[in-house]
């Protein structure tokens, strides 16, 4: 069964963020949260890795929502529909440079919600194959001894594999978790885990692959890596046990 997309809904008016989330769950979608800031919200992407952000312009805070999507974009790539009231031209075309899918004008009916959700997913699967049909989208990432270069921002980037703390699936891509950014690979988890090195890197759950020399601490259902709590299956325990009397 495919999984629903996973929406975050960025809006500090908490009974039309309460009516969006009520709206999105009746057509399907997951809501991943409801945040009212920028701030907290950037902390928010960063655990539940959301498909579509629903971003209110003028929010409360430190940062408004242009604001945010702008802090957004240098490490992630998620689209944006704006969600916005009486919002002047200088911040009309300041919200243009971050290039949102759609603007919805508050108030809005659900069908006006809905439109803007279909358009942005039919925009992400035009892209998807914009990708696929690029020359350089089509490298498979290339592993060396102690590297490994992947496709980041239309370009290929070197990656430390010493630095590489864990790998996580997400559908047909995987997300590479270094020590200082995140890379989403358009691969599967297998795939990947075929090409890297095996004395390094073990698959420990369906949707894992860890840097075993990364490993803080081993418990009976998980292993944690950077403060990060990551399923380990029981099949596998005895296997990863084993490897690190090797290392």
């Amino acid at each position: 069964m495919a999984q629903p997309i996973k929406i975050l809904i960025v809006e500090d008016e908490m009974i039309i963020a309460a009516n969006i989330s009520l709206q999105l769950t009746n057509l399907g979608y997951e809501v991943t949260g409801i945040i009212p800031r920028g701030e907290e919200a950037l902390i928010h992407i960063k655990k539940n890795n959301p498909d579509i952000l629903l971003l209110d312009i003028q929010l409360k805070g430190t940062i408004d929502g242009i604001e945010m999507a702008q802090i957004m974009q240098q490490d992630y790539n998620i689209p944006i529909i704006y969600l916005t009231a009486n919002t002047d031209d200088a911040h009309f075309e300041k919200a243009k440079t971050t290039n949102p899918h759609a603007f919805i004008s508050k108030p809005f009916k659900k069908l006006d919600l809905q439109h803007a959700i279909e358009l942005t997913l039919h925009n992400i699967q035009k892209d998807d194959l914009a990708v696929k049909s690029d020359p350089i989208n089509n490298l498979d990432p290339f592993v060396l001894s102690d590297c490994i270069f992947v496709r980041h921002h239309d370009k290929m980037v070197k990656v430390a594999i010493c630095n590489i703390l864990y790998i996580e699936a997400e559908r047909n891509y995987c997300r590479i978790y270094s020590k200082t950014k995140e890379y989403l690979l358009v691969m599967t988890l297998k795939d990947l885990d075929e090409k890297l090195p095996t004395n390094l890197f073990l698959r420990i759950h369906r949707s894992f692959i860890v840097n075993i020399s990364h490993i803080d601490e081993i418990a009976t259902r998980h292993v944690v890596i950077s403060k990060k709590a990551i399923p380990l299956s029981k099949s596998l325990k005895e296997e990863l046990l084993n490897r690190l009397h090797t290392i």
